[in-house]
């Protein structure tokens, strides 16, 4: 198994590029985040805004040994180090595990204060510049249908090299997470399913997309963008599985969909039996808002094509990614 969850960074310098000397597991997933999602770097960006490139970097050398503040990202990172340290005490010799890594566009010099915050708050396997991130991630993975990438306009480029894509937001308020167990949510179409069924609703209306899935209901979805990621994480399950912690498994999924379950829910859950995976939840919402539910869960990220989702449930605190696949794209509006 080798699957890659990329989170990148939108603020450009020159590249800087770190390979560390171990090599990556052979079948580890890896989490490629951004330096900008996994800590909070407002206040460089600010001076880098109103003062420059020049003053930013003089700025980063000056306090290159004050780490940065964890970031939203943070709490998913340390949750995928606690999955770790489960499977290496269960598995001590597999190599199936999370493989994080670093990417940033940033310059050399402010590399230092990188390094030097990763070794204040958390370890990574790598890093990489922006310059040399397809190439590397064709070359080290196999797998690349569950990536992400957080930046807008290259966004095209990752999903046609088949990487998919998010974004990632800060949430008005932190919600407290887990730090045992890794939580991650999904939406259904355009996520871990295709935009079939959207493209029905968004052209003809919720009728026509009721009775199309009615119709339909043994008529298998064909995958979205994050249904790999999806597959890793439950492979990673089925090990705690086999050592009868299914109970007290450090991963647990979530399908957070606005489909109905008794109009619209029954070709979700087939199409998922049918490729052989399962969610710890299937919560199916009829069309009401998403950010109560999800502030219920408290997962470490939520998945969702639809920015009206997004910023739903950044506002309730959860830390939310857009995925930028299907027809909703056509009317997605940041505020």
């Amino acid at each position: 198994m080798s699957a890659c969850l990329y989170l990148l960074e939108m603020f450009a310098l020159d590249a800087f590029v770190f390979v560390a000397l171990q090599p990556k597991p052979e079948n580890a997933v890896t989490i490629a985040v951004s330096s900008r999602v996994l800590f909070r770097t407002e206040q460089e960006q600010k001076v880098f805004e109103q003062k420059g490139v020049e003053e930013y970097l003089r700025y980063q050398v000056e306090h290159e040994n004050d780490p940065f503040a964890p970031g939203p990202a943070f709490p998913f990172v340390k949750a995928l180090e606690a999955v770790n340290t489960r499977l290496r005490e269960l598995y001590p010799q597999s190599e199936e595990l999370f493989d994080i890594v670093l990417v940033t566009y940033n310059h050399a010099h402010v590399g230092i204060r990188l390094i030097n915050t990763i070794n204040h708050h958390i370890h990574t396997r790598r890093s990489t510049g922006a310059s040399a991130q397809l190439w590397l991630f064709k070359a080290t993975t196999t797998n690349l249908t569950s990536s992400i990438l957080i930046v807008h306009s290259v966004c095209p480029v990752c999903f046609g090299s088949g990487i998919a894509a998010a974004t990632m937001f800060m949430p008005e308020k932190m919600t407290t997470v887990s730090e045992s167990q890794l939580r991650v949510a999904f939406d259904g179409d355009a996520v871990l399913f295709s935009d079939e069924s959207e493209r029905i609703f968004k052209a003809h209306g919720l009728d026509k997309f009721f009775e199309h899935e009615r119709e339909n209901e043994d008529t298998l979805l064909d995958h979205g963008p994050l249904k790999g990621f999806l597959e890793a994480l439950a492979k990673l399950q089925k090990k705690f599985y086999a050592k009868g912690q299914r109970l007290d498994c450090p991963i647990r999924t979530y399908l957070v969909t606005a489909r109905s379950a008794a109009s619209s829910g029954i070709r979700a859950l087939k199409t998922l039996r049918a490729w052989g995976l399962e969610v710890d939840e299937a919560l199916f919402l009829a069309g009401a808002p998403k950010g109560p539910m999800l502030e219920k869960i408290r997962p470490h990220i939520f998945f969702d094509d639809q920015m009206f989702h997004v910023e739903g449930a950044a506002e309730m605190g959860t830390i939310a990614a857009h995925v930028p696949y299907g027809v909703a794209q056509l009317h997605n509006k940041k505020k």
